[in-house]
């Protein structure tokens, strides 16, 4: 028989928060809110706590759970996810966080000339003694018109690139998350832009979205704004962080605006996630 390392003794009788794996490439099906379920690849982080007395975790037993659900990566699988965690590593906290492009069929605006646009999306959850929170992100690409710009220049205004960062916590009912896709929150940060980005544009697209653009004049301010608004009327969600970050044309700098939502309650953790970016 061999011997079993890990499951040693440790005289240092110290405990280990987090012990886990990290960077590791998984083919995943995630929630799509049009298909049921989209096949894409997550980079995955998985951890759980070490006893004071236990020398090491069994980290192949984090791939075993990895693949025994990677069928479904949903908010509602998320807590059964964790449990398997725990049970399968006999600790008390668990962790799981997903960062995965999501795919979705865009037709541009007037010619309906269609393709596929990439957004990186992020599924991440934790339980412990306090309880169980899971958390659902998307980053999304837009663009933005500056109001100022516009409004004192003889013609034209200078427009950038910005990206609107979400995150959100589901409302628990009854012991599940509620269902929010990641759809949802590419839709709210694109609303809150100058205009959305699309992956294929004819001349007659490109005419009206940078009309559309400078016919809406935002700054981060006002988007972040605008998007806070949007999530702060969403029933299913319980807590928000939002940024908006423009890549600025004509300034040596960027610019952001941050809004995050007061947390539901004194002992529910902000679920800093430390493998997504």
């Amino acid at each position: 028989m061999l011997a079993d390392i890990q499951a040693s003794r440790d005289e240092r009788n110290l405990p280990v928060d987090e012990v886990g794996i990290t960077s590791i490439r998984y083919p995943v099906a995630v929630a799509d809110r049009e298909h049921g379920k989209q096949d894409t690849i997550a980079d995955v982080s998985m951890s759980v706590d070490l006893p004071p007395g236990v020398k090491g975790a069994h980290l192949s037993r984090f791939v075993e759970v990895l693949h025994d659900t990677a069928g479904e990566i949903t908010p509602q699988a998320i807590p059964a996810i964790l449990d398997a965690l725990r049970a399968r590593l006999g600790a008390n906290s668990a962790r799981l966080e997903l960062s995965f492009p999501f795919f979705l069929r865009r037709a541009a605006p007037v010619t309906g000339a269609a393709a596929l646009m990439a957004y990186q999306c992020w599924l991440a959850g934790e339980v412990t003694g306090v309880g169980t929170y899971v958390m659902l992100g998307a980053r999304v690409p837009v663009t933005s018109v500056c109001p100022c710009s516009k409004a004192i220049s003889d013609y034209g205004a200078h427009n950038q690139r910005a990206t609107i960062t979400i995150c959100a916590r589901p409302r628990d009912e009854e012991g599940l998350p509620a269902q929010i896709w990641a759809e949802d929150l590419i839709e709210v940060a694109e609303a809150a832009a100058s205009c959305p980005v699309f992956p294929l544009l004819k001349r007659p697209d490109e005419r009206h979205v940078t009309m559309r653009a400078h016919d809406h004049p935002v700054f981060v301010e006002d988007m972040a704004r605008a998007a806070a608004q949007a999530l702060g009327g969403d029933t299913r969600i319980a807590w928000f962080s939002i940024e908006a970050a423009s890549d600025e044309s004509i300034h040596n700098h960027g610019a952001f605006a941050r809004i995050q939502s007061p947390s539901p309650a004194e002992d529910s953790p902000q679920m800093t996630l430390r493998g997504i970016s």
